[in-house]
């Protein structure tokens, strides 16, 4: 159930300073490249309609009922509720899109005339985006890291809240790349500066050898060592004698970097795309203790609705703990290492998923806790 899974951010809306895409605070800032690579989604029409070649979406507003939307389109309230995996009274956030069951017109005909006239056809947005039906177990995180997209831009072509959850079913739409504008017009002579009109001259050829001149070597330029060196360990008249090497052994950590999260045996060992974490076995109820100190980044769920916890600490090390039950932790809380911040969820067998990740790349937690 959670094999791949993939780190998730809960409340990471606007407000918080923690960065959706996971990019390195501090020194700098790669913002504008990630914001670039992804174009922005087009604008909808007057009807909150997005064409493609091969399908449309609505774009939702503010509390709009999935049956208000339907009515409005001249579609089947169940229909487009059941395309979306939502029922048809649910209320929507602004924003939010809903993909069509089937295309519509323009316009419709009016009520209780009869026209042979064809609709027209809804203008197109651009390239088509793919669309990616929800799995259990999925997250918004693994979605946009499979089709290497930001999380933040896969959440505004799509209008998902601030905890940047999914639902089972449910269509998304995968952003397409920014695609720079490029000019085919022919150049003219008159355009052409006067170097790009005139061809360059080539330069004379010289053998191999010829016109340079050979460099010095620094054996020409400096002093020869002295005829009898100074032994090691010793040191000349009137020499300053050199600094005491640090003693490195001092600064030694000692023990493993990671506390284990629950005492038990592994049993599903980590495989980096197919199972970013460790499976600890651990007795339902076993309290589940944080690796190390740091400060609770997210609490979330996926869409079997099981509790993920992640933990941020310092040279940009996360800690994700999944499968648990009764959190004891909110958002933004200052964890120390050893405290207890949920207990093990029932399962068959019961164990811990536990994941290690530096930055947002997955790791094997082994040498972590070893």
């Amino acid at each position: 159930m959670l094999t791949g899974l993939t780190l998730v951010l809960a409340g990471c809306g606007a407000g918080s300073n923690f960065d959706w895409d996971m990019r390195p605070s501090g020194r700098f800032s790669t913002t504008a490249a990630a914001q670039a690579n992804t174009a922005a989604r087009p604008q909808p029409d007057a009807r909150g309609i997005i064409s493609y070649p091969g399908y449309q979406v609505v774009v939702a507003g503010r509390g709009e009922q999935v049956s208000t939307i339907a009515e409005r389109l001249g579609l089947s309230p169940r229909e487009l509720a059941a395309h979306n995996a939502l029922e048809p009274t649910t209320a929507l956030r602004g924003g939010e899109l809903l993909v069509l069951p089937s295309r519509v017109g323009d316009a419709g005909p009016v009520p209780g005339t009869i026209t042979a006239t064809p609709l027209a056809p809804a203008p197109v947005a651009g390239p088509e985006p793919v669309q990616h039906a929800v799995r259990r177990g999925e997250t918004a995180f693994s979605i946009a890291r499979l089709y290497q997209v930001t999380p933040r831009s896969l959440s505004e072509w799509n209008g998902l809240d601030d905890s940047m959850n999914v639902r089972e079913g449910q269509i998304l739409m995968i952003p397409v790349a920014q695609v720079a504008a490029v000019t085919s017009a022919p150049l003219n002579a008159t355009d052409l500066t006067p170097t790009q009109q005139t061809p360059a001259t080539p330069e004379a050829t010289t053998l191999p050898g010829e016109g340079s001149e050979t460099p010095v070597p620094p054996s020409a330029s400096l002093p020869l060592p002295a005829a009898t060196p100074v032994p090691a360990g010793q040191t000349a008249d009137n020499a300053t004698p050199p600094e005491p090497v640090a003693d490195l052994s001092a600064q030694r950590t000692q023990g493993p970097q990671l506390a284990m999260p629950v005492q038990g045996r592994i049993i599903r060992a980590y495989s980096r795309g197919r199972n970013d974490g460790i499976g600890i076995g651990a007795p339902a109820g076993t309290a589940v203790m944080a690796a190390a100190s740091g400060t609770v980044a997210a609490i979330t769920r996926d869409t079997d609705q099981v509790p993920i916890l992640v933990i941020r600490h310092q040279n940009n090390l996360l800690t994700v703990y999944a499968n648990i039950d009764d959190i004891t932790v909110e958002r933004g809380d200052s964890i120390s290492r050893g405290q207890s911040i949920a207990t093990v969820r029932r399962g068959d067998p019961s164990f811990l998923h536990f994941e290690v990740r530096e930055g947002f790349e997955s790791v094997d937690p082994m040498p972590y806790l070893q």
